[in-house]
């Protein structure tokens, strides 16, 4: 397919930056339809050098109209227009269509779901080409996990968490259900229900999987911080475990300070609790640096780390890890052992590939990006309005907007109706009165379907409706 032609006229007096006057221009001939989809742009040297500036300046562009959703590179195939069901596309001349264009899908902002980006990426697709190339075993891979895919989990903790872990202490698992009902089987071991402390509100998916796993759940209420020493020192009767999510509160935003965390251990030490430390989404840190892991706190306690490639890569494929170490461990080790390992052995080597290769690394610096251009399209559109209380911000792919009024499941109904789909906040709590909003996800749109969607829920909860720009 030739390259398209493209009509770029520079201002190198104006304030804007060059890269954003590239991308503005892009955007605007795509958006125009001068720019078909499928169209395949020129490589970003040969642009450069056409439009007399650094290729370093089309590259920014490029990567920030990727992260738009506009653009999608192809590797060696080159740099070609999206396509997707918002874009206008060239009519045809005297061509002109009789019945109305067909409804646009669903703009989902459902939470927990990342970029779809490394799935295109080469050198996701190099990874899976290493590991289905390589000799075909005719052995079941090992319970715990293969061993490439253990160290290069240690060595990826190291680079993100600052985390020292023998990657003789890392099980893979078949993500964070398939690792809360290993944890529950262990417990189970003795013939009794184990009791596991919940935070409240906290991640529904967690509760489900625990309570049909024969766990017996305690709710802890809870702020955007997480749960506090002295509620732990009042329990009446002592659990078996503890579930937290310390870096970012699962769904209020917040993270457990230091001192907390050390209570929490010291605490858990005392009675001989376990402790699940929940890690979803330490790595999209966007205004604060992430506090230490609580697993590598010094402690008596028994701590399991929960890692998942879900919100890093993507939950289709249905893998993540734990650390494991301590007596804990060791129980958890044989029970593995005992169920056996669910997660193929060839994704286990595509992903351990993939980490050794940079790949993630370089992926997450890339999403890192778009995730924190759409935390600031959320704080430009909501954060202004009294009437909107935004949080959750500090990091992670989601937002919590909470107002007063109308009620968030009228507002959710009534935003499915016009092509919205959002997820109240009510639906996190267990057993204390929710909270009145919304959980919206940012990480799976693009920015036009995200501005789209804002101006929409923004009208709904009695602010008035922005034009699309």
């Amino acid at each position: 397919m030739s390259e398209a032609e493209i009509p770029i006229e520079l201002d190198r007096n104006s304030v804007t930056s060059l890269a954003a006057q590239v991308a503005s221009q892009l955007r605007a001939a795509i958006l125009d339809g001068v720019l078909q989809p499928e169209d395949t742009l020129p490589a970003t040297r040969r642009l450069a050098t056409e439009l007399g500036i650094s290729r370093g300046v089309v590259v920014r562009a490029f990567e920030q109209l990727s992260g738009e959703g506009f653009l999608v590179s192809n590797g060696a195939g080159g740099t070609k227009v999206a396509i997707r069901p918002d874009i206008n596309t060239r009519p045809l001349e005297g061509n002109r269509p009789s019945t109305p264009p067909p409804r646009s899908e669903v703009i989902d902002l459902t939470p927990g779901r990342p970029s779809g980006s490394p799935f295109q990426d080469r050198q996701w697709r190099s990874a899976w080409k290493a590991a289905v190339t390589e000799q075909v075993k005719v052995q079941l891979p090992p319970a715990q996990g293969t061993p490439e895919l253990r160290v290069a989990v240690a060595d990826h903790l190291a680079v993100s968490r600052g985390l020292v872990v023998d990657p003789d202490d890392v099980i893979i698992t078949g993500g964070t259900s398939d690792a809360l009902h290993l944890v529950v089987a262990m417990l189970r071991h003795g013939g009794l229900r184990p009791r596991v402390l919940v935070e409240d509100p906290g991640y529904p998916t967690a509760r489900r999987v625990m309570e049909a796993s024969g766990a017996e759940l305690v709710t802890l209420p809870v702020d955007e911080d997480g749960l506090k020493g002295s509620q732990l020192e009042a329990l009446e009767h002592i659990p078996d475990a503890v579930l937290v999510t310390p870096s970012h509160q699962y769904p209020l935003g917040g993270r457990m300070a230091v001192q907390e965390r050390i209570e929490l251990l010291a605490w858990a030490g005392r009675h001989g609790v376990l402790v699940l430390e929940d890690d979803y989404d330490s790595e999209f840190r966007h205004s604060r640096m992430p506090l230490p892991a609580v697993a590598s706190l010094p402690s008596t306690a028994d701590v399991v780390l929960l890692g998942t490639f879900s919100k890093n890569l993507s939950p289709w494929l249905r893998c993540g890890y734990l650390v494991v170490r301590g007596d804990a461990g060791r129980r958890l080790k044989a029970t593995r052992q005992a169920l056996d390992t669910p997660v193929a052995g060839v994704l286990q080597s595509a992903i351990a590939h993939y980490i050794k290769g940079g790949g993630l690394s370089r992926h997450i610096t890339r999403a890192r990006r778009e995730y924190a251009h759409r935390r600031a399209l959320i704080i430009e559109r909501l954060g202004n309005r009294k009437d909107l209380e935004i949080s959750a911000l500090d990091g992670g792919l989601h937002a919590v907007v909470r107002f007063q009024e109308p009620e968030a499941t009228e507002v959710a109904a009534t935003a499915l109706a016009r092509g919205i789909l959002v997820v109240p906040l009510a639906g996190y709590y267990a057993d204390r009165r929710p909270g009145n909003g919304l959980v919206l996800g940012y990480g799976a749109v693009t920015d036009l379907q995200l501005s789209k969607a804002l101006a929409i829920l923004s009208s709904l909860i009695g602010g008035q409706e922005e034009p699309m720009h």
